[in-house]
């Protein structure tokens, strides 16, 4: 009897501590998930965490996508910065230093090359253009924002105000980072000096954005659309596009230079990180944003909120745009391929529908050329980017054109 009570106590004592470790394995579970801030956060993609260069996950990206991106842009706290001369240069090089990084970046990450694939995408009758018109639109319902730089401001804004933006005045603003007292006088008050570093940084792109979002919002208009000063917009080709959408809906256009989307690690406060992907339309082709959408970033976007957004993945102004959008709102972007930037291989565009593309672009303009390939009355020494025989072939009526038909 005595051994049995021995026995029933050992094993009392035995289930005692079973039950206790049961209890230390739910513990975990019943306390309440941790708070990640009061406004909504992107979904985690794969494993957490950050790693030098980019992101943990199962399946990485191509090589170090972070890296390449930061080194496009590069700031006094960008980690894992690459030399990228070590990098291979393909056969389309860039005299623009300004962009020489960018051109790398686009070719090492399989830029999003449609030149490769079906030419008939690039036309309007298998593009946006072709639908019927859901909103009808005025010019003056576009917010045109061009961003540039002082050192630009002769050797690239003079051919847009002689070229496209002769026809959209009053809808083109020019965001750059000096003042200047000839082109105050070509622009007005449409010229705003953002007072942000002239250096081609993150941080300073994304101070230059910060300033566009909050002028389209106080502007009341319907659209709002950022290009590069290496872009020509066709105007009417961009109405066609933007009119096929209505502008309280969330409408998000433009062309990604990637094939896939970036991953990027968002830092919370006291939570580490999480990773999360999305798809962003390049700045260098150009993008818009319906003022519904636009209305509903501002929680990240307005009053420089925009900046401390970019911090927060530390990456440029266009890839904050599309973390805004698609990572933060879940809106998806719609993939254009009427945007065009110096990235592609321009010369690929097939002639017969470059009059029908909403932007252009143009580098490299000594051995090798990236134009698109459009002939006219101007050689290509009169005419290095195209832009004037592409304006005169769309708008005949131009003093400077007529002055050029040949007999």
């Amino acid at each position: 009897m005595h051994l049995s009570r021995v026995g029933i106590s050992k094993l009392c004592f035995l289930l005692s501590l079973v039950f206790c470790a049961f209890l230390l394995l739910l513990i975990p579970g019943l306390q309440p998930p941790r708070r990640q801030g009061d406004l909504p956060q992107p979904r985690p993609q794969g494993k957490t965490g950050w790693v030098k260069g980019g992101s943990v996950d199962q399946q990485p990206l191509k090589p170090s996508v972070l890296q390449l991106i930061r080194a496009a842009t590069p700031g006094p706290d960008t980690e894992g910065v690459l030399d990228m001369k070590e990098w291979p240069v393909g056969p389309l090089q860039t005299v623009d230093k300004r962009s020489e990084r960018a051109e790398v970046l686009g070719r090492n990450l399989s830029a999003y090359d449609p030149d490769k694939r079906d030419s008939s995408a690039y036309s309007s009758s298998s593009s946006r253009q072709d639908l019927p018109v859901k909103e009808p639109l005025k010019q003056g319902d576009i917010f045109i924002a061009v961003k540039t730089t002082r050192k630009y401001h002769k050797s690239r804004l003079d051919l847009l105000f002689q070229t496209w933006i002769s026809r959209a005045k009053k809808e083109t603003f020019i965001f750059t980072d000096g003042e200047d007292k000839e082109l105050r006088e070509k622009a007005g008050n449409q010229m705003i000096n953002t007072n942000c570093s002239a250096a081609h940084t993150r941080q300073a792109l994304c101070c230059k954005m910060s300033v566009e979002y909050d002028k389209f919002i106080e502007s009341g208009k319907k659209w709002f659309c950022h290009v590069d000063d290496d872009n020509y917009v066709n105007l009417a080709s961009l109405m066609r596009l933007l009119s096929s959408y209505s502008h309280t809906q969330d409408v998000y256009l433009g062309r990604p230079s990637l094939d896939h989307p970036i991953e990027a690690a968002e830092r919370v406060k006291s939570d580490g990180s999480i990773s999360v992907k999305f798809w962003f339309a390049t700045g260098g082709a150009g993008f818009c944003i319906s003022r519904g959408l636009a209305l509903k970033m501002s929680p990240w976007a307005s009053l420089g909120n925009f900046i401390s957004t970019a911090e927060k993945i530390r990456l440029p102004d266009d890839c904050t745009i599309g973390y805004i959008i698609e990572a933060l709102l879940e809106v998806k972007m719609i993939h254009s391929r009427l945007f065009h930037s110096h990235l592609e291989n321009l010369q690929r565009l097939p002639i017969d529908t470059v009059l029908s593309q909403v932007t252009l672009s143009y580098g490299g303009f000594e051995s090798h050329r990236n134009v698109v390939s459009v002939g006219g009355a101007f050689s290509l020494v009169e005419d290095p980017s195209r832009f004037k025989t592409v304006h005169c072939l769309l708008y005949s009526d131009t003093n400077w054109c007529s002055s050029k038909r040949r007999p």
